[in-house]
């Protein structure tokens, strides 16, 4: 389109966005040059995507000053912050890559081309910044024959580690690497293996998901067995016990997260082409159920800009909501214009049902705003109010659009084609979709979570300790009188404001976040929105790791009667040992042990030492560790990988030498244990009875056991709990170290805005 005269864009969003907002934007989102800074300022970015998005209007007659006034109205819609567009749109849109979708589901099919041709589209789809789902349900089980081979298959989890490695071997725009979804129906023959296929630290780079039937669902309330079915024929493969299965994958979602659960058969009534075929899986947050090849463009609406105030009280504005739903209905159609798919099959699907999904960010600011609990009667009912509001304002807008430019083209055989069926522009039009980096860029909660924290510390260089606070509550704390930054650190380390004097009852009420809350109302609050949702809620059930199996099973038992399509639960300290503390800092960082002065010599390498080696399972693979004394004590630490990847060998032998060398030295194995217990790398492991963070976590497991075996004779073969004192937030992001937060069914980092699924 011809270049626009900028002058007439307000330049004024560069001056109020928060400084974690800009510190996002400049590593993610903006322009760089060859030695990686940025050159576009926010103003810029915006324009960008501005300019880029509205000149699809040309395509329907649109004249180019008609071109232009669109480029500047979607401008003021974006940086008024009332909406953003998905991460990739943001990212890529008039730029040379020009891939702007998030979510991609690919089919699995029950041969070898087909597998490894969505490995390589996999590879392509995640080059480009996009995520991707499978369901793996048609791949025949392991053991079953190969007629063509007169061998064995090796089974769908077999190849789940295929499309595991090569999404390690290939970054997001050389940055980071893709997020997977993989799901298994629950009547397939080895859905065992796979509910327990994360036990042991594997699968990295996958969510899972079982696809749970309403046959299955019925066998569990009627405590009998149901049937398994070969995907290579249909045939009867067997029966289980519907209870212990269920029970199996609550308690694997208890221990490590995964698998959550989507009841798929929902999903397929509400699928509006059902000619073209079944959905299978959804994208890697569980939000987005999708045929396959088919993607789906995103966009997001922030509802704490439509907090009406007047002496009566507050109310929604309503008026202001509807006109941008309407506008960013239009923009997220315009959006499938212009963008350029990794794929040809993918582009035709996209064209031909037309799907968008407009949700919701800063619902919990909204209801804080509007002195409303979250965990109250009265939230669910107005986050019903608020969605079906939306979901009717966008199917206006998008019937408006119907009108102007057609309906989607396979909208002759979907469930609108009835004398009375609505004749919309796209097939779906709404989605809650998870909002980590877009909620931080707007300064607002995420999704449709509640706050994560209302205060909590960052540890950043030097040891330097800050509290960060959340807005609202320092606004309220100021006008209040009872603002300190005593009172703010006090709740920086205690979690919460419940409980803590001097915080009014009344904003302990209305503060409350996702710890806080009872799960029942995670999931009310889910189903709330999903009742007046096109396509899923991505959201996350964050229990505190006291919880127990059975108070995951309620949640499951919860989701299926309250009619949601899927459910992720993260228990506290599940994953991975956490990093940000919301609770009790840790009190290990205390004065180091006096070192000595002066030079000190390592005594020689004894010709003669005994000892042990332990495996020890880790994210990089068995980690062999071998750890030798002589008569003066504990001399020297050997390591050696069973396989390559992750760490480099190099590494590990530095790490084994360095060690060698303090234990040499003089210095007490206990202190040496100490430093390495709990450092983490992105690749945890679970082992028996506990997690292995890293590596260097594996060894100091390793030297524990062995100084055990030294004092007692015996020695466990349990990895201890780390007991280091934390009670944080989500685990560590692998790019700057911060916590991740678990949230509507992704996890994301408000340090550096880093997200598992963009």
């Amino acid at each position: 389109m011809p270049e626009q005269d900028t002058t007439t864009y307000s330049r004024t969003i560069d001056e109020i966005l928060s400084p974690n907002s800009l510190k996002v934007l400049q590593k993610r989102y903006l322009k760089k040059n060859d030695s990686g800074e940025a050159i576009e300022l926010p103003s810029d970015m915006f324009i960008r995507v501005a300019e880029n998005i509205a000149s699809a209007e040309a395509a329907f007659g649109a004249s180019p000053e008609q071109v232009a006034e669109t480029a500047r109205d979607f401008y003021d819609l974006m940086t008024s912050l009332e909406f953003l567009p998905n991460s990739p749109t943001l990212m890529n849109a008039g730029r040379e890559l020009q891939q702007l979708s998030a979510c991609f589901v690919l089919p699995v099919a029950d041969s070898m081309d087909s597998i490894f041709g969505a490995v390589r589209d996999t590879a392509i789809i995640h080059k480009s910044g996009g995520g991707t789902g499978f369901s793996f349900s048609r791949l025949r089980p392991a053991g079953d024959q190969v007629r063509s081979t007169q061998g064995v298959s090796s089974g769908p989890i077999s190849f789940m580690r295929v499309f595991n490695q090569a999404t390690e071997a290939v970054k997001q725009g050389g940055t980071r690497r893709g997020a997977n979804m993989g799901v298994l129906r629950v009547d397939h023959p080895d859905i065992v293996e796979f509910v327990k296929c994360k036990l042991d630290g594997d699968f990295a780079n996958f969510n899972i998901s079982v696809a749970i039937t309403e046959e299955f669902m019925d066998a569990v309330r009627s405590e009998t067995t149901y049937q398994l079915r070969n995907p290579r024929n249909g045939e009867p493969a067997g029966e289980l016990d519907a209870r212990e299965v269920y029970d199996l994958i609550v308690e694997m979602a208890w221990a490590t997260g995964d698998p959550g659960i989507i009841f798929i058969d929902r999903m397929n009534r509400d699928n509006p082409t059902p000619l073209l075929g079944e959905i299978e899986s959804t994208n890697p947050c569980g939000e987005q159920p999708l045929l396959p090849y088919e993607a789906c463009n995103l966009g997001s609406v922030n509802l704490s800009k439509f907090v009406r105030y007047a002496e009566s009280g507050t109310d929604v504005d309503w008026d202001r909501l509807a006109d941008v739903v309407h506008r960013g209905v239009r923009f997220l159609d315009d959006v499938i214009e212009v963008n350029q798919y990794p794929l040809e099959k993918i582009a035709e699907l996209v064209a031909g049902n037309r799907k968008i999904g407009l949700g919701v960010m800063g619902w919990a600011d909204m209801l804080i705003m509007m002195g409303v609990a979250y965990d109250s009667e009265e939230a669910v009912a107005l986050g019903e109010k608020v969605m079906g509001f939306i979901q009717a304002e966008a199917r206006r807008a998008s019937m408006k659009l119907a009108e102007e430019r057609g309906v989607f083209p396979n909208w002759e055989g979907s469930i609108y084609d009835t004398p009375d069926g609505m004749r919309l522009r796209n097939a779906t039009v709404t989605t809650i979709a998870p909002t980590g980096t877009l909620s931080i860029i707007a300064n607002c909660s995420s999704g449709i979570e509640p706050l994560f924290a209302v205060s909590y510390v960052r540890t950043v260089m030097d040891n330097d300790r800050l509290v960060e606070v959340n807005p609202l509550f320092e606004d309220l704390a100021v006008k209040q009188g009872f603002y300190s930054r005593e009172l703010m650190a006090l709740i920086a380390d205690h979690g919460s404001v419940q409980g803590i004097e001097g915080v009014p009852d009344s904003v302990q009420q209305v503060f409350v976040t996702a710890h806080d809350i009872a799960p029942e109302w995670h999931v009310r609050m889910q189903a709330a929105f999903q009742r007046s949702t096109d396509n899923a809620v991505s959201k996350t059930v964050n229990f505190g790791n006291e919880a127990t199996i059975e108070d995951v099973r309620h949640v499951y038992d919860l989701a299926h009667e309250l009619g949601v399509k899927g459910v992720t639960i993260y228990r506290d300290g599940s994953k991975e040992n956490q990093v940000l503390s919301t609770g009790k800092t840790s009190k290990s960082g205390e004065a180091a042990d006096a070192g000595r002065h002066g030079e000190i010599e390592p005594r020689p390498r004894p010709s003669v030492t005994m000892g042990r080696t332990e495996k020890i399972q880790t994210g990089c693979g068995n980690l062999y560790v071998t750890i030798n004394s002589d008569e003066q004590g504990l001399c020297e630490v050997f390591t050696q990988m069973g396989k390559s990847g992750g760490c480099a060998a190099s590494q590990s032998e530095a790490l084994s030498r360095m060690i060698s060398v303090s234990l040499r030295a003089g210095v007490d194995p206990h202190a040496i244990l100490k430093h390495l217990r709990g450092i983490r790398c992105p690749s945890p492991a679970w082992a028996q009875g506990g997690k292995v963070l890293s590596c260097a976590d594996a060894v100091g497991i390793a030297m524990e056991h062995y100084l055990e075996w030294m004092e007692t004779g015996q020695a466990s073969t349990l990895v201890s709990k780390n007991t280091d004192g934390l009670v944080n937030l989500s685990g560590a992001c692998p790019e700057c170290g911060g916590a991740l937060e678990h949230e509507s069914g992704c996890a994301v980092c408000r340090a550096c805005g880093y997200s598992k699924c963009a």
